[in-house]
């Protein structure tokens, strides 16, 4: 579980700054740039992601919610940790824009894999 002080989202002066934390299953996280996410061959030339629209979006966690409550209300904790750099379904997140910053919240279920 994360807490606001290690979910910063956002830039501007030190007292200005906003934070997010997500609600139980939700994850924040800032989408990778094309860069980060290019495919290279093995010659070593670059496949932009516009090539395969469909293709599955890559980002990093800035904060994770609580988890989510089963049927019994049992607490079930989250998976995905701050800083772990994930594949997600391309349709399922919500943007919203923080200080001029983009980032996705999602529910986990919507994480497809973590990169290692």
């Amino acid at each position: 579980m994360s807490k606001l002080d290690s979910a910063k989202a956002g830039g501007g002066k030190e007292g200005g700054k906003r934070s997010i934390q997500p609600l139980g299953d939700r994850v924040l996280l800032k989408p990778l740039s094309a860069e980060e996410t290019a495919t290279k061959s093995a010659a070593g030339i670059i496949i932009p992601d516009t090539v395969d629209k469909e293709k599955p979006m890559q980002g990093k966690i800035i904060a994770v919610g609580e988890g989510r409550y089963s049927d019994e209300g049992k607490l079930i904790p989250m998976r995905v940790k701050v800083g772990d750099r994930v594949v997600f379904s391309k349709y399922s997140p919500d943007e919203i824009k923080i200080e001029g910053e983009e980032y996705y919240i999602l529910s986990e279920s919507s994480v497809l894999a973590v990169i290692s």
